[in-house]
């Protein structure tokens, strides 16, 4: 028997090699490809690579990409995406057109970080990556064998140019296929979360993204190896983030814009995309995962902003059990220790994505107009089905913190209650158990045992829950807190506390065992906020050290059910580190304080009948 499950196995990875290998040939006889520079308006040109059918027994569709990290494949050598993630539309005979942007790689001109939109362009010399967009297909209709029809496709950075694309309002533009996409760097995005700096991502990214250009170019010089260590003793022995800047120097232009304002300040509205999102003519798809760590705040962001601002737009969301990106993997069944189901990124590709652009682009097949919001629900491991999002269902329950590290539906009645910790900016709670030299995105459902540990994070939970509990949209966190200091940031984490015989239960025989299952506190949904911005993004207002003060903040929508005999659990904290940077506790510009400024501080998180600490839970009935 073994032996014929071997043969087995043998003969389907030849197959399955013979047909990538067939996929790759088909490819090459079918397709051509050809490297063009598009002028722009100003004189620019942009590099794009074109792939158009051999066959002209019909027009074709474009699906049209716009990257700032590399076209890839340069020269006679045709995308891998033609055979992997666009293998459907190859089959269906699309025109891929692939471009860098502005001031990136083989193209032209001056790259900016999420350059502004710009609604008034009035010359050509008024341009913006919305225009780069227009112009592009203004030429690609002229110069291919084209149905006259557009999608545009991208997921993060790209997602943002996919956004772009949409506000061009180019009339050739019929669909937009926007992932996981970067709409606002200061709230809620890649490098800030509620004013707190994102050190990791941040670091990261832009020491290698971001270095300079000297000329046009398809290869870029290894970045430089920062890390001799972990990423959590890097960057506490870099010191302040002044002198982690010093370790950068002057050629990372964004990463010194971004610490030249530290504030919500015009620069940084202007580079919030959702402000534009008016008027939109395409279908606009949003696609995005419960567990994207760098970008779940941007696609909950979009979809809301184009429902309230274009609501005449064919508008669509689906959100899955994702990470960053995953949703365009061969597998996304997990994440972290989480099993979730199987064929999930199969199903987005097949069932989701591909029908949107066919009948779009090709009006062939169908879209659902009614329920436009397919939403995984963690938990129960279900997609359920609305017609807009937030749902109608949903009833705002508050949830009380209480004493003994209890966590209750009903309002404190003490008239005096509160949980102490002390933060200490020197010994900062860690994001993560795993030592790493990059941030991971398992963090985002990882067993928070290891923080309820620690004397710097207060917890509080409900006893085991008599029946299923679910949530389906944002939660708003009201604390109730007095710090010693001037200035503190607020770490809350939302967490499913499995059951202590969990492993042995045969309905959970799917779970990872690697790990202990039994009492596992998965994270659900955790954020921070810089406690100095509480009343203003704009305008930052110290604390007076001792005396009660209100912070109140959303934690992106999330979709879960804590199923009965689970708990729920919330931490509170004040240092996420190095996913965050640390602050020192004194009401000073952290981009240029020195290590003189980090002080303790002596956090305290009331629940008492008239400062009552709760989280708005959105239950779905």
């Amino acid at each position: 028997m073994k032996q014929l499950l071997f043969l087995f196995f043998f003969f389907s990875c030849l197959i399955t090699s013979h047909a990538q290998v067939i996929d790759s040939d088909w490819i090459g006889k079918n397709y051509t490809k050809k490297e063009v520079m598009i002028p722009m308006r100003d004189g620019a040109r942009l590099y794009t690579a074109i792939y158009e059918p051999v066959s002209k027994s019909e027009k074709h569709p474009i699906l049209f990409t716009r990257t700032p990290y590399r076209v890839g494949s340069y020269g006679n050598e045709m995308s891998s995406d033609l055979w992997n993630i666009w293998r459907n539309y190859s089959k269906e005979g699309y025109i891929f057109v692939i471009q860098d942007v502005r001031g990136r790689w083989m193209s032209e001109g001056k790259f900016v970080n999420i350059r502004p939109f710009n609604p008034n362009k009035k010359t050509a010399k008024d341009i913006d990556e919305a225009s780069d967009s227009y112009d592009t297909v203004e030429w690609l209709l002229k110069n291919t064998d084209n149905n006259g029809r557009v999608g545009v496709t991208g997921s993060s950075y790209l997602g943002f140019y996919s956004v772009m694309a949409a506000l061009s309002n180019h009339p050739a533009i019929c669909a937009i296929c926007a992932q996981a996409p970067a709409i606002d760097w200061f709230m809620g995005d890649d490098i800030h979360h509620n004013g707190a700096f994102m050190l990791e991502d941040s670091f990261g990214f832009l020491s290698s993204v971001d270095r300079p250009r000297l000329a046009l170019t398809t290869t870029q010089s290894q970045a430089k190896p920062y890390y001799l260590n972990d990423d959590y003793s890097f960057f506490l022995k870099s010191g302040s983030l002044k002198q982690i800047t010093s370790l950068l120097g002057d050629s990372i232009k964004f990463w010194n814009d971004v610490m030249a304002h530290p504030n919500y300040d015009s620069w940084w509205k202007e580079r919030d995309c959702r402000r534009y999102c008016y008027n939109l003519k395409p279908a606009v798809f949003v696609v995005g995962g419960l567990f994207d760590a760098e970008d779940c705040y941007g696609t909950w962001g979009l979809y809301k902003a184009i429902k309230k601002q274009s609501p005449q737009t064919n508008l669509s969301i689906i959100m899955g059990p994702w990470s960053h990106g995953q949703w365009k993997s061969k597998e996304a069944n997990s994440v972290g220790n989480i099993v979730f189901g199987k064929g999930l990124a199969e199903f987005y590709q097949n069932e989701a994505e591909f029908p949107f652009f066919n009948y779009y682009l090709k009006e062939k097949g169908n879209v659902d107009t009614q329920n436009r919001v397919l939403v995984f629900f963690s938990g129960e491991n279900q997609w359920r089905k609305f017609t807009e999002w937030p749902c109608k269902q949903v009833v705002e329950t508050p949830v009380y913190l209480r004493e003994k590290g209890t966590l209750k539906f009903a309002l404190p009645t003490e008239k005096r209650s509160y949980t102490e910790y002390i933060s200490d900016p020197w010994h900062p709670v860690p994001y993560s158990e795993k030592a790493s030299r990059s941030r991971s995105s398992d963090y985002m459902t990882a067993d928070q045992r290891f923080a309820s540990r620690r004397p710097d994070v207060i917890s509080f939970e409900t006893g085991p829950l008599t029946a299923d509990l679910t949530l389906g949209g944002e939660i708003t966190v009201d604390l109730k807190v007095s710090i010693s200091t001037t200035d503190a940031d607020f770490v809350v984490k939302l967490i499913d506390v499995f059951p202590d015989d969990f492993s042995s239960d045969p309905k959970n025989a799917g779970e990872k065992q690697s790990s202990l299952m039994d009492g596992y506190q998965m994270l659900v949904r955790g954020d921070v906020m810089r406690g100095k911005f509480r009343d203003s993004f704009e305008r930052p207002k110290a604390f007076t050290p001792n005396t009660p003060a209100t912070v109140s903040f959303k934690l992106a929508d999330i979709a879960h059910t804590f199923k009965k005999g689970h708990r729920m659990m919330v931490q509170v904290q004040s240092s996420w580190f190095p996913l965050v940077d640390r602050n020192p506790q004194k009401f000073v510009d952290i981009y240029h304080c020195k290590e003189s400024d980090f002080v303790k501080s002596t956090i305290k998180v009331f629940h008492q009948n008239n400062l009552a600490s709760r989280l708005i839970l959105p239950v779905l009935k």
